[in-house]
């Protein structure tokens, strides 16, 4: 039988691609992490704490520019790969 690329027999959810990295929460660790009204600000709809996205790695304190804060690709460190998100 001929599969067809890109398709799989997993069920919906296993795959690690279902929620981008950047959309996990740094505190519980559930992939629900929401943008809020502010710029800059996250909430995590599960465990309920903000976050703050930070111009510095809290883990290493390395700096980066942030270019758009609505940006999800801007919430990873590029050094460590640590979240770039602060509880506030």
């Amino acid at each position: 039988m001929d599969e067809t690329p890109g398709t799989s027999h997993q069920p919906a959810g296993t795959t690690s691609d279902t929620f981008p990295q950047e959309r996990i929460c740094p505190g519980c660790g559930e992939p629900w992490l929401r943008p809020t009204q502010l710029a800059g600000r996250y909430r995590c709809v599960n465990c309920l704490v903000r976050f703050q996205l930070m111009t510095y790695c809290p883990a290493c304190g390395e700096h980066s520019t942030i270019v758009r804060m609505s940006d999800t690709r801007e919430m990873i460190c590029v050094v460590c790969g640590g979240p770039m998100l602060k509880p506030v």
